[in-house]
Order: C-alpha cells, then structure tokens, then sequence
C-alpha cells in the first residue's frame, strides 16, 4: 500500500540492544523522509513505562516496532491514517511449534496483532477480531474501533512473515 517504509535487521539479544536498533531504523527512515529531528516516545498507556507504542513527534508520521526472533521490523506511515501498526513472526519456530504453534494459525495471528497493535489495545482483553479476504489485502472489524481496519502483508525479511494494519477512520 502507498505510503509505507518498512526496515529490518538482525538485533541483539539484550532488551535495552533490540529497543536501540529499532529506534535508530526508525530515525533513518524519518531522516530519509526529511525529518531527522523528529523525536520518539512510547510510554505504556497503561503504566507509562518505556513499552508502550512508539508515538512520533515533530514530524507527520506513525512508527510501529516488531520482534521475530532475532529480527527487529520497523514501519513508518505517512500521517494520513489515524492509526497504523504491524507484527512480524519467524515462519518457523521451533519452541512456538513444539508447544502446538498458534490457534487459527501464524497469518491470523500476525494480522490480529497488527489490528490489535493499530487500534492501541496490544494483546490486553479478550476482543475478537474478525478479518475478510479482500484479494491480497484484507479488512478487520474490531468491537469499539471507529471503523474498519486495512491490512497487507508487505515483503519483509526472509523467513519473517510482517503484516501492516491502519485505520483511516477517527480514533475511538
């Protein structure tokens, strides 16, 4: 879809690494676009701790981070959408199948954990996503969103399957 910057690379093992080399492929990205002082954020909306989703100021984009294993994938949105989030999964991960891999599948997971992250909710509560084929791209419902949700699935890095929700309706 029009509008999206996506980057990946290897990150390393320690929390305080991986978050350093997500936030400095988001910069890149922005500093591409023409806005290299663009700040970065993601306090928790629940706790206020440095988890929450990555809010961009200073310039007019949307920023979503995703780990795979040992890949960390960013995406960066032009402004024009109220909300935009992306997940990306190893497509083959032995711990995750050895315990029976995930229900409804990987493709369904990694969609609704987009929509969940877009929407601002992450994976608290119980909400059901429901999603629709729409030929290569597909539209989620989500209970209390102000609308319905885009989705694709981009090219990503090899053996990582990245999916891509925004919203272009009002926020709830």
């Amino acid at each position: 879809m029009s509008g999206l910057r996506l980057a990946w690379a290897v990150a390393p093992g320690g929390r305080a690494e991986r978050r350093e080399r997500a936030w400095n492929l988001v910069r890149e990205l922005l500093a591409r676009e023409g806005h290299a002082d663009a700040g970065l954020s993601n306090a928790c909306p629940h706790c206020g701790g440095p988890h929450g989703p990555v809010t961009v100021t200073g310039a007019p984009w949307r920023a979503s981070v995703s780990y795979a294993g040992g890949v960390v994938v960013i995406g960066i949105h032009p402004d024009t959408v109220s909300a935009f989030g992306i997940d990306a999964e190893r497509l083959i991960d032995p711990v995750r199948d050895a315990a029976g891999g995930i229900e409804g599948g990987l493709l369904r997971w990694v969609r609704t954990e987009a929509v969940l992250k877009a929407d601002g909710r992450g994976l608290r509560g119980d909400a059901v996503v429901e999603i629709t084929e729409n030929g290569g791209q597909w539209t989620a419902h989500l209970p209390g969103a102000a609308g319905p949700l885009e989705g694709w699935e981009p090219v990503g890095p090899p053996g990582v399957l990245v999916s891509v929700a925004v919203s272009r309706g009002r926020r709830a």
